[in-house]
């Protein structure tokens, strides 16, 4: 066999053992030393390449970036238990439930926020079910809107800053924490007021299936239901913004005062303090937080493994070039590969989730982008939109099973009149997955709903550099004052050109401008030029 066909069949073998069920960290190490050792055998490359996984293994989980997961894992899991959705979810449902669809507008609003603070989809939908869903039969919502709502508003969490989800493709992609999650802005937005729309247009065309709750019904009225509302979203919210802008993550702050990692255990210590502040802090709350941040780290960890085994040897046999040739030659430049991109990570999420598409696929697609000229972190924003979907799928997604389990407790348990139909479950998230789709459409073809947010870079006039060079190099001033011009002509030449909503796209300037060193050289050889006798 020769080697060039060796990739296709890793590829293959990869997908195979994606399927079968078997723990992907384990199947992934498996199949990489399986490939690795035949690889040797047919002689594509020595022994001692093998020899280089410990170092890699050891390089990879060394980087104090993943620390970061665990830290914010950690303030999700204890905001999460501390009952913070129940008060908001209570407060928020009396004051929009008046409202056609107001119980609705309450649940995408709390989804939104929580999906900031909590950042996990089990316990979001668990708790948003657990509250909502009584009260949305209760007042006869149309049972397949209010589970397609709360699945949704629960997948919502992937997408918001500080997602661990961006954490990880930053550090997959290798581009700033800060810049992905300022990316991340207007989709989350976005994704909210598409929501938002639906629900409304829901009221105008099926204004009996979502009716509004009797005023009688409020528990609190005027300046203490206000209270409640406030009580639940402003100290979270101080706690958020703390944690993003000290890391330069939200719009208009372009100074990152810590690191991600630093970040996260700040935002560990403040969700201990507001889960005091509920008078919610005991030792089984914290017990078990800490022991899912144990479950999930664990389970990054060996995913991280398992994907670098198989990656060490598929980039032995040269299969990054495959990828690359693969990819590159798509019909329809950027926009074919954008599409065969998205489609393939679409119907990936069927069965994986967004640490194993991440770790395994995204080492392979992001070198491809890179060299098409596509900005890597607006890439790395759409591939996160995309991946919301693989909590939506029918039958596999996970907030469905999430949602399943849940609603067969609160039938047992008689919270509820009547069982929840399967059929309602998966029908109900077929409208929430389009407009997902709709999102993901929305990035691609107006990547100014990424990039908006994102800083802008000063462009630069190299004619007016080349002036104050030539300036001090005629010695026209003074010795000083040629220092100075020396200083402001290197400093205009440091600030890089560039075009944000076009590199965001993947498309060049209509005018490329020249290399700010070869432009300050060839202003020197012309000054030397005309000195000459």
């Amino acid at each position: 066999m020769a080697m060039e066909n060796f990739p296709p069949l890793m590829f293959a073998g990869l997908i195979l053992v994606l399927l079968i069920g078997f723990p992907v960290a384990f199947s992934l190490a498996t199949l990489g030393l399986a490939c690795g050792f035949f690889a040797i055998s047919q002689g594509w490359f020595p022994p001692e390449f093998m020899s280089t996984l410990p170092q890699n293994v050891f390089g990879i989980l060394s980087n104090d970036l993943l620390l970061a997961i665990p830290f914010f894992t950690l303030m999700g899991a204890l905001l999460e238990r501390c009952g913070l959705a129940e008060d908001m979810l209570d407060s928020m449902g009396q004051l929009f439930g008046p409202a056609r669809g107001g119980l609705g507008y309450s649940v995408i609003i709390v989804g939104f926020i929580l999906g900031a603070i909590t950042g996990t989809v089990a316990g979001q939908v668990i708790a948003m079910a657990m509250i909502s869903l009584p009260v949305m039969m209760r007042y006869g919502y149309d049972m397949r809107y209010a589970t397609g709502v709360l699945a949704a508003s629960g997948t919502i969490t992937q997408l918001v800053p500080p997602s661990l989800v961006l954490v990880v493709l930053a550090d997959q992609l290798g581009r700033s924490v800060g810049d992905m999650y300022k990316a991340a802005w207007g989709p989350s937005i976005l994704q909210v007021l598409i929501f938002a729309l639906y629900t409304y247009v829901l009221t105008r065309l099926k204004p009996d299936a979502l009716p509004g709750v009797p005023k009688t019904a409020r528990s609190l009225q005027g300046w203490a239901l206000w209270a409640k509302c406030l009580r639940g979203i402003i100290p979270s919210a101080v706690l958020i913004f703390a944690v993003l802008g000290s890391m330069g993550g939200l719009p208009g702050i372009d100074t990152a005062v810590c690191t991600p990692t630093e970040a996260g255990a700040m935002g560990a210590v403040g969700a201990f303090i507001l889960a005091a502040l509920h008078g919610r802090l005991n030792w089984p709350l914290v017990k078990e937080a800490m022991a899912g941040t144990m479950r999930i780290t664990a389970m990054v960890v060996f995913i991280l493994i398992g994907s670098r085994t198989f990656s060490l040897v598929f980039q032995g046999v040269e299969g990054g070039t495959w990828i690359e040739h693969l990819l590159s030659h798509l019909p329809g430049g950027q926009i074919g590969f954008l599409i065969v991109v998205n489609v393939f990570i679409f119907f990936l999420a069927f069965f994986l989730d967004f640490f194993e598409i991440a770790f395994i696929i995204l080492p392979l697609l992001g070198p491809v982008a890179e060299k098409m000229g596509i900005d890597l972190v607006w890439f790395g924003v759409m591939l996160c939109v995309n991946m919301q979907t693989s909590f939506m799928h029918p039958p596999f997604g996970f907030a469905l099973f999430y949602l399943r389990g849940i609603a067969d407790t609160l039938f047992k348990t008689g919270a509820i009149p009547r069982k929840v139909e399967s059929s309602d479950i998966y029908m109900g998230a077929i409208p929430w997955v389009l407009m997902q789709l709709i999102l993901v459409a929305v990035v691609i073809f107006f990547p100014q709903s990424v990039t908006m947010f994102l800083d802008k870079e000063k462009a630069v006039d190299l004619n007016q550099a080349t002036e104050l060079l030539q300036g001090m190099h005629h010695g026209a001033d003074s010795k000083d004052n040629g220092q100075r011009n020396a200083d402001e002509a290197m400093r205009q030449m440091a600030s890089p050109a560039s075009n944000a909503a076009s590199a965001a796209a993947g498309k060049s300037s209509e005018a490329p401008a020249e290399d700010p060193m070869a432009a300050m050289q060839r202003a020197l050889q012309e000054d030397a030029a005309k000195a000459k006798p």
